[in-house]
């Protein structure tokens, strides 16, 4: 079973260590978001992704989301950052926003599934935002096997995925509801999934700057 740690310190200098450790050793950790829990593992580790993708059972033609810290996080995750998501980012984040960018070269096709893009979220959870700027970019995918529901609380996650996954910060019961809402803010913002984000709130917003937001 999964080693359970409180995610409780809100400076992260407790966890910080084993955490660090398990991503070292391409491990798998499961952590609290602002909807679910997540899946994280380092986005450039390929031996990491693969164990991901296995233990979610994930479809090859689905790409993973990364979560960040901060948005100086983005060179490495992004080939540019396109007006439109500038916007966004400005506008929103941390919030419970993906934004689906132009992929740096180089990026896992575990991570993108041949799209080209990759997805990023900069959660509105203080102490996540904490480890993320000690670890760098890590996936937030969420803590299920896929077609199965998400999962709000430590003890569902250690009994349904505790042998598949390393570590589980155990962060109480989060908020669940709707997943994080998907925008494709390239050329031209294209709305992927409707989420916590309301879709109105974000076309209005968009509409603000002369954008479109199409669905």
């Amino acid at each position: 079973m999964a080693l359970v740690v409180p995610f409780i310190d809100k400076t992260c200098a407790t966890i910080l260590p084993e955490v660090q450790r398990v991503l070292e050793a391409h491990g798998v950790i499961a952590l609290p978001t602002e909807t679910y829990y997540g899946l994280a593992v380092c986005p450039t580790d390929e031996a990491a992704l693969r164990r991901l993708v296995a233990l979610k059972g994930r479809p090859p033609d689905k790409p993973i989301l990364v979560l960040i810290g901060h948005r100086s996080q983005l060179s490495e995750l992004v080939e540019s950052i396109p007006p439109a998501a500038a916007f966004l980012m400005d506008r929103f984040w941390p919030a419970p926003l993906t934004i689906v960018f132009p992929a740096a070269l180089g990026l896992s096709p575990l991570l993108t599934a041949g799209t080209g893009t990759v997805g990023i979220r900069c959660a509105p959870v203080p102490h996540l935002l904490r480890l993320l700027a000690h670890t760098g970019p890590l996936t937030g995918t969420s803590a299920n096997r896929s077609s199965e529901p998400p999962l709000d609380h430590a003890d569902a996650v250690q009994r349904l995925l505790g042998s598949a996954v390393d570590v589980i910060l155990d962060g109480g019961r989060t908020p669940g509801g709707s997943a994080s809402t998907i925008v494709d803010a390239r050329a031209h913002p294209h709305l992927l999934r409707a989420g916590a984000l309301p879709t109105e709130v974000v076309r209005a917003a968009l509409a603000e700057q002369g954008y479109t937001l199409s669905s």
